[in-house]
This record gives C-alpha cells, sequence and structure tokens, in this order.
C-alpha cells in the first residue's frame, strides 16, 4: 500500500464579527499559488518537492552509528512530507484546472509522485532503519507512528525477494495511471440531452429560467448535478427522467470498461504477490474492517436492519405510483426520488421546492461557518487576491485563540472537465511549528448572480455540511509532530464518520435559525417548516441505507474474486436487485462514472460503516442545544485533533466508552415511523 492515500450571506454572530473586525490574521506561509498558475510554475513545484523528499531519504540513507528519531523518523517524515504535498498538489489539479493539457501534466505528474512513494515502501534499507529505532523513550503518537509505516511496508511488499518488488513497484505505477484515467474519464465525460421547454413541468422556476430554449427550440439539460438532480427530483415528465438517467448513468462508458477491467486485474494481482486471496482482503488489512469477509458480513448485517423498514417505504412509494398508474407493481430505479418527493407532499405535507428560498448559497456557505465557528470554537477570515485556477476559488484561514491554524480553499461551482461531485481533498498536511494544515472543498452547487441568488436544494445544504465536517477534521486534527499521523490519517475506513456526523446539523432548528432566511424578504425560516422538513427528510432512510448497502455491494464484490470471472453490468445489477426493491435500468452502466471504485475500491462500505459511527456519536450531544453541554469541545478534543496519532478503534472508544453498535443507526432509521407511532398512541389512536 502506499504511505499516503489519495482522497476528496446572512452576518456573523456579534462576537465572531467582533474578534475579526478587531484583528487581521497574517499568515506567512504561501498560498497554494503564489503567482499565476501556469504549467512551468507548476512542474518546477511538484519537481522540487520530490526532489526534497529524495535528498531525505538520502539523509536517512546515509546517517551513521545507532537509529534514532532524530537521524531516521525526522528524514524519513520529511520525506513523506514533501511527497504527499507532490501528490496531493497532482491529484487536485487533475481534477479542477480548466485546460485539459493542464490537466494531463497533472496526471503524469500525479504517477511521479506516487511512483516516488512506492519506491520509498518497497525499499528495504528505510523498512529496516525504521524498524531499527529505539522507542523505548518515545512519546505514545511517535511509538504508534512508527509502528503503523512499518505495517505499511510490510503491506507494499517491502520484504519479498528483489524480482517480486520489482514488479510491485511497476504494478503500483500501473494503478495509479489507472485509477488517474478512470477518475479522468468520468470528470470529462459530461453529456447532454435535449428537452422541450414542456417537459419542465414542476422544476423550480430559478431552474426553467436558466434554461432557456436554444435556436432550435430546445433545452439543453447536462449530467452535471445542479442540472440533473432537480430534474430527478422534480421533473414531472417521467420520459425526462429516464432519458437523463441514462445519459447520467453511462458517463464515461465505454470508455471506463477497459481502464477500470484492467485496474481490477492489476490489483489483483498486488494482492496475490503479497499472499492475500483477492483484492478486498489486502485493502482492509490496514483498516478498522481488517479482513475483506467481514465486509460482507456487514453487509449483511445492514441488510438485516433496513430491509423491513426499506420495504415498508417501498410500498408507500408503489402506493404514490398506483395514483396515476394503478396496476404499477414495480418500481424504476430512475422513480426513487421523484416519487419520494409526491409522498413528502402528500403524506408529510412537506414539499422540498419550499425550503429552497431559505438556502441561497452565500448565505449558506456563512451559516456554515459560523456554526463550525462556535461548534468547534474557531473563527474564519477571507484572505483576499489569492492566485487561483479559476477566479471563483475562495482561499480562508482557520483561527484559534487568535492565531491561524489552517488554510482552506472553496471551489464550489461546475465547470466542464473538473470533479463532477462533491470532496474535500488534502492540500498541505499540518506539522506543528512547521507546515499549516491546508485542505480544499470541490463541490458542484448553483452559481450565483445578479439576478439568480444560487438557491440550494436540502441535499445541497446537507452535502456542503458533510464536506465542511471532511475539512474540519483535516484541519483541527493537522496538529501533530509528524506528518504521517496529522489530519486524515487515521485508517481510512474512518474518515467519513465526522463528516457524517456533521450532516445532522442541518436538521436542528437552532442552527438553521442562524441562517436560513428567505432571500428576498430575509424572513427566518419557520419552525413550522423546519419541523415538517426533518419529518419528511426522516422518510427513505430505509431505502437509503439499502442503496447504499447495493453500492457496497458493487464495491465489495467486484473485487473478492478474480477479475477475468467478473461482469461489471451483471454485478452492478444482482446487486441492486438484491438489496434494493427497485428495478434498475438495464441499458445503463453505472458502475463507469462510480468514482469510489477508483479511490475507495472495496471499501465503499466505508460510508455505511461510518455511518453507524456517526449516529453514534450524534447521539452523546443534547439534541435540545448541539453546542450545549461538553460535548462539543469533548468531540473537538477525543476525535477530531489527534488526527492519525491513535487508531480509529481507540478515537471511538475514548468518545463513546465502548465500541459503536447498530442500535443509534436503527433509531435514525425508524425516527420518522418511531415519532409517528409515538404521537399516535399519545393522542390515543
Amino acid at each position: 500500500m502506499l504511505l499516503a492515500a489519495r482522497l476528496a450571506i446572512f452576518c456573523l454572530p456579534m462576537f465572531l464579527a467582533a474578534i475579526l473586525s478587531a484583528q487581521t490574521i497574517t499568515v506567512s506561509q504561501p498560498t497554494i499559488w503564489v503567482s499565476k498558475p501556469d504549467v512551468a510554475a507548476f512542474e518546477k513545484i511538484e519537481n522540487d518537492r520530490l526532489a526534497a523528499g529524495q535528498r531525505a531519504i538520502g539523509t536517512l540513507i546515509a546517517a551513521k552509528g545507532p537509529r534514532t528519531i532524530e537521524n531516521t523518523l525526522v528524514p524519513y517524515d520529511e520525506a513523506v512530507r514533501q511527497n504527499n504535498s507532490a501528490g496531493y498538489f497532482a491529484g487536485l489539479m487533475e481534477q479542477v484546472h480548466p485546460d485539459a493539457p493542464f490537466r494531463d501534466r497533472a496526471t503524469a505528474l500525479l504517477t511521479k509522485a506516487s511512483a516516488a512513494q512506492t519506491a520509498i515502501a518497497l525499499n528495504h534499507d528505510i523498512y529496516n532503519a525504521l524498524a531499527a529505532i529505539d522507542l523505548s523513550k518515545a512519546d505514545a503518537p511517535t511509538r504508534y507512528y512508527v509502528q503503523r509505516q512499518l505495517l505499511e511496508f510490510r503491506l507494499a511488499g517491502v520484504d519479498k525477494d528483489d524480482a517480486t518488488r520489482a514488479r510491485l513497484k511497476k504494478l503500483n505505477d500501473l494503478a495509479t495511471e489507472q485509477q488517474s484515467m478512470f477518475d479522468r474519464n468520468i470528470s470529462d465525460g459530461q453529456k447532454t440531452i435535449e428537452a422541450d421547454p414542456s417537459e419542465l413541468a414542476g422544476l423550480p422556476q430559478d431552474y426553467i429560467d436558466r434554461h432557456k430554449p436554444g435556436a432550435d427550440g430546445k433545452i439543453h439539460i447536462t449530467t452535471d448535478y445542479p442540472d440533473a438532480l432537480p430534474v430527478f427530483n422534480f421533473a414531472k415528465s417521467d420520459d425526462l427522467r429516464r432519458r437523463l438517467t441514462l445519459a447520467f448513468l453511462t458517463r464515461a462508458y465505454p470508455k471506463n470498461q477497459d481502464v477500470l477491467t484492467n485496474l481490477m486485474k492489476t490489483r489483483y494481482e498486488i494482492a496475490s504477490l503479497l499472499g492475500f486471496s483477492n483484492w478486498a482482503d489486502y485493502n482492509a488489512a490496514d483498516k478498522m474492517m481488517a479482513k475483506g469477509h467481514n465486509i460482507g458480513d456487514f453487509i449483511q448485517q445492514v441488510d438485516d436492519a433496513s430491509r423491513p423498514l426499506a420495504k415498508r417505504e417501498f410500498e408507500m412509494l408503489l402506493a404514490e405510483k398506483r395514483k396515476t398508474n394503478p396496476g404499477a407493481k414495480e418500481i424504476w430505479d430512475y422513480e426513487r426520488s421523484y416519487l419520494s418527493e409526491l409522498v413528502r407532499r402528500s403524506q408529510y405535507d412537506f414539499d422540498s421546492q419550499s425550503v429552497r428560498p431559505y438556502f441561497p448559497i452565500m448565505q449558506v456557505k456563512q451559516g456554515i461557518l459560523d456554526a463550525a465557528a462556535e461548534l468547534f470554537h474557531v473563527s474564519f477570515q477571507q484572505e483576499p487576491n489569492v492566485p487561483s485556477w479559476d477566479p471563483s476559488v475562495e482561499t480562508w484561514i482557520v483561527i484559534d485563540s487568535g492565531k491561524p491554524i489552517g488554510r482552506f480553499y472553496l471551489d464550489m461551482h461546475p465547470r466542464p472537465g473538473k470533479f463532477s461531485h462533491a470532496e474535500m481533498a488534502p492540500v498541505l498536511d499540518g506539522i506543528r511549528g512547521k507546515q499549516l494544515p491546508e485542505a480544499i472543498l470541490v463541490c458542484n452547487f448553483p452559481v450565483p448572480t445578479a439576478t439568480d441568488a444560487g438557491l440550494m436544494d436540502y441535499g445541497d445544504v446537507e452535502t456542503f455540511f458533510h464536506e465542511f465536517g471532511h475539512l474540519m477534521h483535516h484541519i483541527l486534527g493537522g496538529q501533530q509532530q509528524w506528518a504521517g499521523i496529522t489530519g486524515i490519517t487515521m485508517e481510512s475506513d474512518f474518515v467519513e464518520a465526522p463528516s457524517q456526523m456533521l450532516e445532522e446539523w442541518i436538521r436542528s432548528p437552532q442552527v438553521l435559525a442562524k441562517f436560513a432566511r428567505h432571500y428576498k424578504t430575509g424572513e427566518p425560516i419557520p419552525a413550522e417548516l423546519v419541523a415538517r422538513a426533518n419529518r419528511a427528510s426522516a422518510f427513505g432512510r430505509g431505502f437509503w441505507v439499502a442503496r447504499q448497502n447495493a453500492l457496497t455491494a458493487i464495491s465489495y464484490d467486484i473485487y473478492k474474486t478474480a477479475p477475468d470471472s467478473v461482469d461489471l453490468d451483471k454485478a452492478t445489477m444482482n446487486a441492486n436487485r438484491k438489496y434494493t426493491l427497485f428495478t434498475p435500468l438495464p441499458e445503463t452502466h453505472m458502475w463507469a462514472s462510480f468514482g469510489h471504485l477508483g479511490g475507495y475500491s472495496s471499501a465503499y462500505y466505508t460510508y455505511l460503516w461510518d455511518k453507524v459511527i456517526a449516529e453514534d456519536f450524534f447521539l452523546q450531544f443534547d439534541h435540545k442545544n448541539l453546542l450545549a453541554g461538553d460535548a462539543p469541545m469533548r468531540y473537538r478534543r477525543v476525535v477530531l485533533e489527534p488526527g492519525g496519532a491513535m487508531s480509529a478503534n481507540d478515537l471511538v472508544k475514548n468518545f463513546l466508552g465502548r465500541p459503536q453498535n447498530m442500535v443509534a443507526l436503527q433509531h435514525w432509521m425508524a425516527e420518522e415511523f418511531d415519532s409517528h407511532s409515538a404521537a399516535s398512541q399519545s393522542s390515543g389512536k
């Protein structure tokens, strides 16, 4: 395994406004671009970092005498810092730069950075030097760091013979190239369909206003999220939703068929050379899950927990469909979002469009900054006039007790060739006293203009909270002594827990009251609307979990066996049929644009695994006042701040006082039905 993985306006409250108006914080650390972002500057930055990493390894190898933290771990960690920085930057430019030739060069440099990491991971001398360090007087984080790095070296194959290690290096370099191409094909795979103006019936007026007919009298709708998701949710035209779904789920097809198949073959050979029966077993070895077969067991546990509720919710959707199609016996997967919206209107008196006027994007952004500031006891300051790859990118400093502790970038809107979903990606590792942690949110939210406030859907706001949870984890956990245990460097199947926990903040009336105001009138979102929104949003959690379980099964099934026996379309269809009650469209090839099959590979289970943990965490907060008591700061200190300085299993136990269990997830899934049952009993029904 590689040493570093690629991973993903309302006014301020008065006390924060006072902080920011009283002082302006200056950060000496240069921003990601210190000048115009051109290819020559980019290549120099990358090559300088990789050269510095190589010099650090040279220093380590040349050290004489007994191996110590100072003469071995210090230069080793410097190499980790430099190589990580090169890899992060190249991966980011591959995903966000507007020019295709620049993205091509970024792909090549990402491969070069990954090759440097692989070379370290397969170097006998480095492994033996780290293993020889006397750690008897080292602190616990340092001991944990070295022990975990030694595990990663063994999983990389450092203890194999020369020929095997040479083959592993070649395979790891190849896998990096293949994963990059898989991701690039998705980013470049935007599709467009044509629609008659009449087919936009049911969509929000601001959406219709943004989609004027062209000279041919047709509306053109892309598969980018701001274009596609409203159609899936609101368009009355069944044919439009079906056509757009076909386009959406055939992005990067057929280009990614050979790419993904070859990536699976490369990973299978890596696992086989290292003594594992398949990639899923190998990929689990350094994670909380530990064994590949545990993924299969977890999938079954989730299926057992979610199926009764998912079936109940499915019957409600089918009853809704039968209002216009009395003989209906099945629900196509592409109908799920639209029928869910109709059920929320008819059964819960809630129209998702009714909250959109309270969520203009600039207001939401400020609201999330405010909520995070209050929850984590920090403040934020924007840095003006920072050079970037796109004029819309913003740069922010995170401030704690009057001192900068990190920086982040916001790249929030879609454009051709850009990563098409939403993610947080590290930019720099934080090292206490040496380097501030930096990260970026790469999203695809509506673009605000002078005539369009950029109204966000409820799900968009939830996604924003989610990604900001990742960002704060990277920043607050980025105050370690070593680059190798900073930020989100713990077991990778824990990293979604803090982000999914922060999603719950959107359901807090207390939090929404701070920023959810009507974009025209300034009126705060009504409390009764929040209550209806929360009840309605609880509907569908059973089949949401079931669908995530199907995606988890796809991720596991294609990597748990020899690639030659895998039919990607068949595996996808079988998982959807087995774990959900919806009928998938047979003409689709969703795996071709399922980006996590590249990055997470067999570990997409992470989202559900961490949902279990996140809901367990959330139960520890006072739900009448999420900011009350000691839970917020205890969560910051115990879960986020340690970064990767200890096992994620210990992070969980230290906060909960026990390992996680399924109880909180089951409560979360059934929340609406439980509250409905309680209300009925109290009223004597």
